[in-house]
């Protein structure tokens, strides 16, 4: 269960006790510092560490970084909005003690999630965790819905030695097959150890299409410990992966014009124990409120890419006919559409049925991510918003006109193009509110600049071993 309310200076009521436990508990099994982990804008993990003694003081008083932070670049380098990109100021870093874990693949280390807050004790406005936070509280408020998420992490092996930052895949069995699996087997085993020695409930494992691929999927949180999940889930495969000799790519493209990593978001409605997307009047069970949720993450999908595809990387991931979800279309079980709508099997229907968004790689900020889809979705709600007709097989076949008569349009082909529709639309904006909105703009724009006069190799490349 994730702590539902903000850091306070000196502590939420029982925080320091329990940190002070905890830190003795860690250090009698050899645990010396603590990662306290967030991930900026640019979908980048940032940290800084505490030895173990200092948790009580962290849990208390946090931990100082600047919020620059969240105007850096996905390489570092710097902008600026009318409020964030100033040398000047400083945030706390408070970990949620709930979500500690200790690394399986990391001797000696401990990891936590953290929100960050003002010097001044009040929510950062540019905190994700905070915001996805925020909007699920107020989605149980108003709406009386709570939500279980989960997204997929697709990462490539590649060889350690490779030289001048190429991608050489550590393994080279086919897709999908029992070849690759063996090749990674000891890697593998080791992963799924730590994965459970640190209370990651894993679903499946399983060579993916690209080159030297590979997935995991994972068991279904509320939505803040989803996010949390996939940035540990990531910290462990890199982690056990070094200690195999390996390099381990998430980006969106780790070679031009091949299939790239995405990382699929599950998303389920509830209400009082009962899913919406189980059970009710609507297409394959749904309820007219997941027809209606559904219906609103449809209607905003190409301002979404900006915070879910948010890399100039993204958009080599993000063709047509490479079962990414490149078009505004829904379907039951249908993989090239971009929301598909997955019933689960009959017998476990009731708990397996969810809407998976896939126009999502892991360039993004999964709290980012998963706030503005809920965010449209809600929305979608709140307008009781009509779900048009389903599209099967591959949207990319329809001719122009069948295509603009059943509402079937190209998501953006350009990170350019993507912000500019983010920037029109006001329900994401506003859920993120004006400091963060207002940074995400200007760190995807930074980003354009960034990769001008290159062609697409040198973009993959660019990104290759940042995510």
């Amino acid at each position: 269960m994730t702590t539902l309310a903000d850091p306070v200076p000196g502590g939420r009521p029982g925080d320091v006790e329990r940190a002070t436990a905890l830190g003795g508990e860690l250090s009698g099994h050899g645990v010396h510092g603590v990662v306290l982990a967030y991930v900026d804008t640019a979908g980048i993990g940032r940290v800084k560490t505490v030895p173990t003694a200092k948790l009580p003081a962290a849990a208390a008083w946090g931990v100082g970084m600047s919020p620059v932070f969240d105007t850096f670049l996905a390489h570092d380098a710097i902008v600026t909005t009318d409020v964030l990109g100033s040398p000047d100021g400083d945030l706390r870093l408070y970990p949620d003690l709930d979500h500690l874990a200790v690394l399986a693949a990391q001797p000696g280390w401990a990891w936590a999630p953290v929100d960050r807050i003002t010097q001044e004790g009040a929510p950062h406005p540019a905190c994700g965790r905070t915001v996805l936070r925020r909007i699920t509280a107020e989605a149980a408020e108003r709406y009386g819905v709570t939500f279980k998420a989960a997204i997929e992490v697709e990462w490539a092996v590649g060889r350690d030695d490779a030289p001048d930052g190429a991608f050489v895949p550590a393994v080279s069995g086919p897709a999908y097959g029992a070849t690759r699996q063996v090749e990674l087997s000891d890697c593998a085993a080791e992963l799924l150890a730590a994965l459970a020695a640190q209370g990651v409930e894993v679903d499946q494992f399983h060579p993916e299409y690209a080159a030297g691929q590979f997935e995991v999927s994972v068991g279904a949180l509320d939505p803040v410990a989803a996010a949390d999940r996939s940035v540990l889930v990531r910290q462990t495969i890199r982690a056990v992966g070094r200690r195999h000799g390996m390099r381990v790519s998430f980006a969106p493209a780790v070679t031009a014009g091949e299939v790239g990593n995405g990382g699929h978001l599950h998303l389920s409605v509830w209400r009082d124990g009962a899913s919406l997307h189980a059970g009710g009047t609507g297409r394959y069970g749904m309820s007219a409120e997941a027809e209606s949720f559904t219906a609103g993450v449809l209607a905003r999908l190409p301002a979404l890419t900006a915070v879910t595809a948010p890399s100039p990387a993204s958009h080599l991931r993000l063709r047509p006919s490479r079962w990414a979800g490149a078009f505004t279309a829904w379907g039951r079980e249908a993989r090239e559409a971009a929301l598909r709508v997955i019933t689960g099997t009959a017998g476990v229907r009731e708990q397996a049925a969810n809407l998976e968004v896939k126009p999502v790689d892991l360039a993004a900020n999964p709290y980012l991510a998963l706030a503005c889809v809920i965010a449209a979705g809600l929305d979608g709600m709140a307008r009781a918003a009509p779900l048009p007709a389903e599209v099967t097989g591959d949207p990319a076949l329809l001719d122009a006109a069948e295509a603009e008569a059943r509402g079937v349009r190209r998501l953006p082909g350009s990170l350019a193009a993507s912000v500019e529709a983010f920037r029109a639309d006001p329900v994401l904006r506003t859920a993120l509110g004006p400091v963060l909105a207002d940074a995400v703009i200007a760190v995807r724009r930074g980003e354009c600049r960034a990769v001008e006069g290159l062609d697409e190799d040198r973009v993959a490349a660019a990104y290759r071993w940042v995510y």
